[in-house]
């Protein structure tokens, strides 16, 4: 990881002069585009698209213990997100959609075991 350093240090010094005025608060908040505060949040978007691709399954595919653990992480991460500094809001809106989408397949996957008491 330290070798693509260098190269990350390279493309923010770009960038430091490609950005316009309008978005240098932006490219500089201490949540922005320079930080993995903005970069983690925006490539766990891949989970909730996968959750809500997920809403198509039938109930008896579902994972309940799956569920749970996101579902507890999508809890857990969107509080932390607003208790750090600087407090990091696409980080708590990604976890809020995890944990949504998790509780809705948890509800979907223990409905379906209750009323299929047959069903593993």
């Amino acid at each position: 990881m330290i070798i693509l350093s260098p190269l990350y240090r390279a493309l923010v010094a770009v960038g430091d002069k490609c950005v316009p005025t309008k978005f240098r608060p932006l490219w500089e908040h201490p949540a922005g585009p320079k930080t993995i505060h903005f970069w983690a949040p925006a490539l766990k978007w891949v989970l909730v698209f996968a959750s809500v691709g997920d809403l198509q399954r039938p109930a008896e595919a579902l994972s309940i213990n799956q569920a749970i653990a996101l579902a507890a992480t999508g809890t857990i991460w969107a509080r932390y997100a607003m208790v750090i500094i600087p407090k990091n809001y696409s980080l708590f809106l990604v976890n809020i959609f995890v944990g949504s989408t998790a509780y809705i397949q948890l509800f979907r996957a223990i409905n379906y075991r209750l009323k299929n008491p047959a069903a593993k």
